[in-house]
């Protein structure tokens, strides 16, 4: 069961928004690809594409950071203040968190680093990457090899919402449909029926599932509701567009997962 953040106010606005979301985000919740992960090559193949949304995570919230920030060059003061100090707070960890031993990661490299641990071929995300290190848009580097359809479905949702502009727009997807929904969505994995066990192999995934449901319940979820409510503010308009934008966002989840479940069910059937 949803319990609303503890570290933010749910009234008004936000309450409203969150009360309109109830039905799409118990759909997502019951998807049944939380208990499809019967063996290790099922979690191999959650992986390979689910690895993709770890990925262009990083792209939404780098985008509110170019928006609200200043990553240009001569430097200004950033307009808001505190929303910039909301959005670096959230980017220092993702990008390069401390793993306590002297060595610092993207949370995107972490979990590469857990599809090698168990076996997950990595070929269609590293291709994809190299090829946006060789100058190729995003579409381009999508569309040059195998990637499957539900995760460029998912990917360019995400980067039409960023082509947008409307940073509350943006804040929307990346709260609600992120951040806010994570650590439910990672308890929900059922990694102990296994009839063979996923006990080898999987320490990094469980690492990066535990890390996401503290990390984001009690640190990156409060920012990025806070980063809506300032946004917003009382303007009737961009609360509807946030709902909007939510929305579709969960929508595109339940899409990507519905994908997911279709190649993990079309394994088991082979």
């Amino acid at each position: 069961m949803h319990t609303p953040c503890r570290d933010v106010e749910f009234s008004g606005h936000l309450s409203s928004v969150v009360n309109k979301l109830a039905p799409i985000r118990r759909r997502l919740m019951n998807h049944p690809i939380y208990k499809s992960l019967y063996s290790i090559e099922d979690l191999r193949i959650f992986m390979s594409h689910h690895v993709f949304a770890v990925w262009d995570f990083m792209s939404l919230l780098k985008s509110l950071q170019v928006e609200l920030t200043c990553v240009t060059i001569p430097w200004l003061p950033p307009q808001y203040a505190n929303a910039s100090r909301l959005i670096n707070e959230i980017v220092l960890v993702e990008e390069s968190d401390s793993l306590g031993d002297g060595r610092y990661i993207s949370h995107f490299s972490l979990y590469l680093e857990a599809m090698k641990e168990c076996g997950a071929n990595t070929q269609l995300i590293d291709h994809f990457i190299d090829c946006l290190y060789q100058g190729f848009t995003v579409e381009e580097a999508l569309t040059s090899n195998e990637i499957p359809e539900s995760v460029q479905t998912f990917i360019a949702g995400t980067f039409a919402v960023i082509a947008s502009k409307n940073t509350w727009e943006v804040a929307s997807a990346f709260t609600f449909g992120r951040e806010e929904i994570i650590p439910d969505m990672f308890r929900n994995f059922d990694l102990e029926h296994s009839s063979t066990g996923l006990g080898t192999g999987t320490s990094i995934f469980r690492k990066y599932l535990d890390l996401h449901i503290v990390t984001d319940e009690h640190e990156h979820m409060p920012l990025a509701l806070r980063l809506v409510q300032f946004l917003c503010q009382d303007d009737e308009r961009k609360w509807q567009e946030v709902v909007v934008s939510a929305e579709s966002a969960i929508e595109r989840r339940i899409a990507l997962w519905d994908g997911v479940y279709a190649a993990i069910c079309s394994r088991s059937a082979g």
